[in-house]
């Protein structure tokens, strides 16, 4: 009995973030404390307005459901035409997700990839793109684009994520890229699945508040060229608007695909609570808080970056998002220990795929007295 039931459970590699357990006690022997600039959770408040709707909403005796109340998908599609530059969203072709990482890991396994299948993410990723095909049984492969994959392998090809801007190297892809993709794919018959969590976050050519382009969405006309047909965008408002803690997020697109999956998520009990969709629908039509915590950002970006530099770090790409992607011309793990004996944590680019060898990310998500904290450390020695 004992020995069959040593056979149950999913056999995934380790959870990553396991590794750092040695250099964070390497940091937290820094006098000064941890300055953790590696893992990006938000650390300031959740908006007043926000809070006050979850609480409003408080009072919620019966199921939610799943497709989302009808109120929170029109202020989605609200968004989308305001912000994204997706008009005419059907308030049907949107649904609430416990969190955008839940959708990332189940996506895969929900639009029925089987064996044989392939799951294309960027060459540089988050892990769990990777992570969700396996749950699908489907094999994966990390290409930026569908034309360096050979001919057999592009026949398998059923499910393309797009991650702009990137986690975790802040790229970019403008609407001639996404459109260029969404024709590869379409080609293949495969769905384009884009997330697209931190586009609020643009930097430089991308930052609108300085009088830069907004960062395309996959479902943009430009983009899309007068069909949603195989298109997904995904959207977290952790990053946005503090919400982290809701697990506030949502698809939206294929009007075939998005019917498909509202009655899959039906039968899994997959759904996001009411307060917590009220909360989302009350974020979603108030800007003035993305303004105050994107100018936050700001802020500590334009502090750190000059520090990390003048420490011998070069950054690349991050044109957008709460991360800065740098190199120190050496071994991934190498810069992360010089910095643990810092008291700085960085995340280890080797977490996001054998292309981030040599790269570490650094996080944006810590209050304004540990990044400067951080900054002093880097230009004047532990």
């Amino acid at each position: 009995m004992t020995s069959a039931l040593r056979s149950f459970g999913l056999s995934l590699p380790d959870y990553p973030w396991e590794a750092m357990a040695p250099y964070l006690a390497r940091a937290a022997e820094h006098p000064g404390g941890v300055a953790n600039l590696s893992i990006g959770t938000p650390v300031d408040d959740t908006p007043d307005v926000v809070q006050e709707a979850l609480r409003a909403a408080a009072n919620a005796p019966g199921y939610p459901t799943v497709h989302g109340t009808a109120g929170l998908r029109e202020a989605i599609a609200a968004w989308f035409e305001r912000r994204r530059g997706v008009p005419g969203l059907d308030p049907r072709d949107i649904m609430p997700t416990v969190g955008s990482k839940e959708l990332v890991a189940w996506l895969p396994f929900l639009l029925g990839l089987k064996p044989g299948d392939v799951v294309v993410r960027p060459t540089v990723a988050y892990p769990t793109y990777d992570i969700g095909a396996t749950f699908a049984g489907a094999g994966h492969i990390a290409a930026d684009d569908l034309d360096e994959l050979d001919a057999a392998t592009r026949a398998r090809v059923r499910l393309v994520w797009v991650n702009s801007p990137a986690n975790p190297t802040g790229s970019v892809r403008d609407a001639e890229s996404l459109r260029r993709i969404v024709r590869q794919a379409r080609g293949l018959g495969a769905v384009v699945a884009s997330d697209e969590c931190y586009a609020e976050l643009g930097w430089g050519e991308w930052d609108v508040q300085r009088g830069g382009a907004p960062v395309p969405s996959i479902l943009d006309p430009e983009v899309a060229e007068g069909s949603h047909e195989g298109l997904l965008a995904v959207y977290s408002l952790s990053k946005q608007s503090n919400l982290a803690g809701y697990r506030a997020a949502f698809v939206a697109g294929d009007p075939a695909i998005m019917a498909n999956l509202v009655n899959s998520r039906k039968h899994a009990g997959m759904i996001v609570p009411y307060p917590v969709q009220e909360a989302m629908r009350v974020a979603l039509g108030d800007d003035a808080h993305v303004q105050t915590q994107k100018d936050l950002y700001r802020g500590r970006r334009e502090r750190i970056v000059p520090a990390l530099e003048r420490f011998g770090l070069t950054i690349h790409e991050s044109r957008a998002g709460l991360y800065l992607w740098a190199t120190a011309g050496e071994g991934t793990w190498e810069t992360v220990g010089r910095l643990a004996d810092r008291g700085i944590v960085v995340g280890p680019g080797v977490f996001y795929g054998d292309a981030g060898n040599g790269f570490i990310r650094v996080a944006l998500t810590a209050s304004d007295e540990r990044i400067d904290a951080a900054a002093a450390r880097l230009a004047t020695g532990p």
